[in-house]
């Protein structure tokens, strides 16, 4: 004997299931009487006339008599002439009284289908969701993104071309010697200096992007010749980094309500870190170096080091770019980090901390609505992204070391672009 239990289930699933040797791209016939077909009615393929038919026939317990010889032709014009060959036909084609559910099994089963959609519903709504003001936020972030990177690299060849010859220093000796970081480049996004006859500083570089929005920068100077071969190439990729940092900045929400000296503070102390977090996306994790188009534009520590940095900032640089790299970030998580980075209230020479600091928690509110909603698993996410700039902090302070070192010396400091040499010239960290 057959439970209720047992029917229940029979009756949900055999009306909805088909068979595995059931073949969608043919059409669906009625069995019984030859019309398009709805499904799997209790065991057997029906058109709603017949499932209704069977069903009602079998509730009531029918007994039909056919008025001719017992072996009529069922189609779907003359199903109705006779009910008894009719509902033989369902039977011979394997449909069951036994899966016709009771009125109280068919409301268990309504009640069961409405409680799952409820359940359903319940789920979907509590479901974390971004609002319409976040949403905008991280789609202006992209955009803003978008339009001051260039995946092409294209004006890389702008530059100053890049030498890799000349004499080893001492660094450039060790980071051959070390293969597990051998590739790196000190920035991935780069722009060609400012000749003499068109010098742009921060300021004015702030006025024009204000007025103006992004462009271009003008052409290279050529190379006049250093013992740190690679410093004039790297000086263009930065110079062209901090004007397309300077870009991206301008389009975060409420950064240019902030004073242009709050301004200016913000994007001297955080240019570098902001260059760093977006070279990781050219940053390859196979050879540890910065692919930016060709293989002329591809860097590795060695090469950064004839630019005058040492390992003791290309070192934990590296490690920060493969650390970055493995938390496999969405692209509106890496903008949202670099806004947060940028908008950091602490920076030196920043004046209103309250308003700097109520703009980044705005933009880190966003950040973890985002991982909530769209990063599955992400739990700790936002606690590693934020460890992230701590790192960066800490590569500014080496970078402005090292920087320093070099600057005080005229035949390298000759070689950086006057917005190099500004940024980084009076940076405190």
């Amino acid at each position: 004997m057959i439970s209720e239990g047992s029917l229940m289930e029979s009756a949900v699933s055999t009306s909805t299931q088909v068979p595995d040797e059931f073949d969608r791209n043919v059409p669906r016939i009625c069995g019984v009487c030859g019309d398009k077909a709805t499904g799997f009615h209790f065991n057997a393929m029906t058109c709603e006339g017949c499932k209704g038919f069977f069903r009602r026939s079998m509730k009531r317990k029918a007994s039909f008599t056919c008025p001719f010889n017992g072996s009529c032709t069922i189609t779907k014009d003359n199903r109705r002439h006779c009910q008894a060959c009719r509902l033989k036909r369902c039977l011979d084609i394997g449909m069951m009284k036994e899966f016709i559910l009771t009125d109280e099994e068919v409301q268990r089963k309504k009640e069961l289908i409405q409680r799952r959609k409820d359940e359903e519903a319940q789920r979907e709504a509590q479901k974390p969701r971004l609002s319409e003001e976040q949403r905008s936020i991280i789609d202006t972030l992209v955009d803003a993104h978008h339009k001051t990177f260039d995946d092409s690299y294209s004006d890389f060849s702008r530059f100053r071309p890049p030498v890799r010859e000349g004499p080893v220093t001492r660094s450039a000796s060790r980071a051959a010697s070390l293969h597990s970081l051998s590739d790196a480049s000190s920035d991935s996004f780069s722009h060609s200096p400012e000749s003499g006859d068109r010098k742009m500083n921060l300021s004015s570089l702030l006025m024009m992007y204000q007025e103006q929005g992004l462009s271009s920068s003008p052409d290279s100077k050529e190379d006049e010749g250093t013992s740190l071969s690679m410093l004039p190439h790297l000086a263009d990729l930065v110079s062209y980094s901090i004007q397309k940092v300077i870009g991206f900045a301008k389009m975060i929400p409420g950064f240019r309500e902030l004073t242009a000296e709050d301004q200016i503070a913000l994007l001297k102390s955080s240019a570098i870190e902001v260059i760093m977090l977006r070279s990781n996306q050219s940053f390859s994790l196979e050879d540890m170096s910065w692919s930016c188009g060709g293989p002329e534009f591809k860097y590795c520590v060695n090469d950064v080091t004839k630019a005058g940095h040492s390992l003791e900032l290309l070192e934990p640089l590296v490690k920060f770019q493969v650390g970055l790299k493995k938390l496999n970030l969405h692209e509106e998580e890496h903008v949202l980090l670099m806004a947060i980075c940028l908008l950091s209230p602490d920076r030196p020479g920043v004046q209103d901390h309250e308003r700097v600091e109520a703009l980044q928690d705005r933009i880190s509110e966003v950040l973890q609505a985002y991982i909530r909603a769209h990063h599955p698993g992400g739990r700790l996410l936002y606690a590693k992204m934020i460890q992230k700039l701590a790192d960066l902090r800490s590569l500014n302070e080496e970078h402005s070391k090292q920087y320093r070192s070099l600057s005080f010396q005229p035949e390298h400091s000759m070689q950086l672009t006057p917005l190099v040499l500004e940024v980084f010239g009076g940076q405190v960290t």
